[in-house]
């Protein structure tokens, strides 16, 4: 669904001295009001059933002040990694280790990233190669799982979406695509920066849409036999820490 910014025109909330976009949007499924701020603290969002009416979301909104001030308080302010700095990879921290001397291309090693090259783009190269490699791995997690499920491949792709850890697109189950063909999955890159089991169980989450395109019983029987962590603990560790990952890059 769209966000929809204009009822009325460009509403706003204002938390402690930060003024807020809400960002408002209507759901079929929906049946009461919900509201989260964005991870990144960059506005409200607001879901609302059908016949939900933006006025009564201004209210929700402007009631639930402290609550909201307590979450952007919560927010992870964003600090570029900087040589001499520390960076998260796989759930662990690296310390930056920069050098005129070094390679450009970063470089794992006992718990330290080496690189070399200007040093004034050091945030932008580790951010590059943290995707690149959440690429890497979330192909390896793919294949394994596509391979489990009995699934042809999807197209792989990144996201740097600031509410979602995962999607699958494409044709649905049983209308095409058999051989995989226009059918794309996407992970957030920065769940690079997790540990690998959290990003493994939303790969494996988007897997099991390939089959079942929804979240009934049948599509978590089949996520509980695709994935060999426990999901729950996975699932509360994103709720619990997924901001942070917000943190070294907004």
């Amino acid at each position: 669904m769209d966000w929809l910014r204009g009822e009325p025109r460009d509403p706003t909330v204002t938390v402690g001295e930060t003024e807020l976009p809400l960002a408002i949007r209507r759901h079929a499924r929906a049946r009461r009001m919900t509201m989260r701020l964005a991870p990144d603290g960059s506005e409200v969002r607001i879901t609302l059933p059908q016949w939900g009416r933006t006025a009564d979301a201004l209210l929700f909104v402007r009631s639930r002040r402290e609550w909201l001030e307590a979450q952007l308080a919560a927010v992870p302010r964003a600090v570029p990694p900087a040589p001499g700095g520390t960076v998260t990879y796989r759930g662990q921290p690296l310390v930056i280790e920069w050098s005129a001397a070094s390679r450009r291309k970063p470089l794992v090693r006992d718990g330290v990233l080496q690189l070399g090259g200007p040093a004034g783009t050091v945030a932008a190269r580790v951010q590059r190669w943290l995707e690149a490699e959440a690429l890497r791995f979330g192909q390896q997690d793919l294949l394994h799982y596509c391979a489990a499920a009995r699934q042809p491949v999807p197209d792989l792709g990144l996201s740097r979406a600031l509410r979602r850890w995962g999607s699958c697109s494409g044709p649905r189950p049983g209308t095409g695509g058999a051989d995989g063909a226009g059918r794309r999955i996407r992970i957030n890159w920065r769940l690079i920066q997790a540990p690998d089991d959290v990003r493994r169980s939303v790969v494996a989450h988007e897997v099991a849409h390939l089959v079942h395109f929804d979240h009934s019983p049948a599509f978590h029987r089949l996520l509980g036999s695709l994935f060999e962590g426990d999901l729950k603990a996975c699932d509360d560790w994103l709720r619990r820490e997924g901001r942070g990952l917000y943190a070294s890059f907004g």
